[in-house]
């Protein structure tokens, strides 16, 4: 009977902390009136405005270094695989595309 009583207050152990958390943050906002809006990504969000090599791509979203380089890695977070940390300008390993004609 106690093995069954400890299995149920260790299963209900982390949702009961969580709620007492949640409404201890709930309560502190409210007191402190900074009720409102919050960003919800604030690191990704100081990424992107102090970034200046960062472009956004239709379709393909936000991603840093030269899009044309064929090693790209089409990512906000890394370049590539070469040269992670930039800048593209003056990579020994700078590859661009080559596009075919339509016509």
């Amino acid at each position: 009977m106690l093995i069954i009583v400890l299995i149920f207050v260790v299963g209900l152990a982390p949702a009961c902390i969580s709620a007492y958390l949640s409404i201890r943050e709930d309560r502190a906002e409210k007191a402190h009136g900074t009720v409102g809006y919050r960003d919800p990504l604030p690191s990704v969000t100081r990424m992107l405005e102090g970034n200046d090599d960062l472009h956004y791509v239709d379709g393909m979203g936000y991603m840093i270094g030269d899009i044309t380089c064929d090693l790209n890695a089409r990512s906000p977070y890394l370049r590539c695989a070469i040269n992670p940390i930039g800048p593209c300008d003056g990579c020994s390993a700078y590859m661009p595309k080559v596009f075919d004609r339509q016509i």
